[in-house]
């Protein structure tokens, strides 16, 4: 199921986009999707980014004498 969305946007965003379609040969309704879909992966992966800063971390030093005591290297 799909659903229709309107919004308004620059006149020159708007050719661009048109010409970019037409050279890509795509539609412009795929094209705004895979814009969002884009738009979306990335603030998700930047809520990560946020996420992981906040995990402890171990010095270069401490990774590598875990491995060793482990017999991994």
């Amino acid at each position: 199921m799909q659903t229709q969305l309107a919004t308004r946007m620059d006149p020159q965003i708007k050719k661009a986009i048109d010409e970019v379609c037409k050279k890509l040969g795509i539609k412009l309704s795929k094209f705004i999707e895979d814009a969002v879909l884009d738009k979306l992966e990335e603030f998700l992966d930047t809520r990560d980014l946020a996420k992981l800063r906040k995990e402890p971390t171990r010095s270069f030093e401490a990774v590598i004498k875990d491995l060793e005591s482990h017999g991994k290297i």
